[in-house]
């Protein structure tokens, strides 16, 4: 019988935790459409400067494109994919959508804006718990 390391484990845990899903660029616009900004706050420094959208929960596809609704945390990445294959990583509650661009926080510790992306520059735009 193999003995595993715990470091061995642990690799595997992580690995297998982190479930990717991905949505379109107007099932995103669509869902933000009736929400709200907010300010967002973490729970070791009082930051009023981010800001972000008042989604709990977002509907997005798994890997074998199946229906899975999403609850968004703090810790809920969005990555987004250009055409040019420039890829952006940020928090998705701190998502905010214009007529034109999308914009976000790399950090809810102080406000780490993300160079605005134009929508029609999108080519996937994925989900990480």
């Amino acid at each position: 019988m193999k003995r595993y390391t715990p470091l061995g484990l642990l690799c595997v845990l992580i690995l297998s935790g982190c479930a990717t899903y991905h949505i379109t660029t107007q099932s995103l616009r669509d869902q933000l459409a009736g929400t709200t900004m907010e300010k967002k706050s973490n729970l070791l420094i009082p930051v009023d400067n981010i800001k972000g959208n008042s989604l709990t929960t977002v509907n997005v596809l798994d890997k074998k494109e199946q229906p899975y609704t999403l609850h968004v945390t703090q810790r809920t990445g969005v990555r987004i994919k250009q055409n040019n294959g420039k890829k952006v990583t940020f928090y998705f509650n701190t998502l905010q959508v214009t007529d034109s661009t999308i914009t976000g926080s790399k950090t809810h510790l102080y406000n780490a804006k993300i160079k605005p992306i134009l929508l029609r520059n999108i080519t996937s735009i994925e989900l990480q718990k």
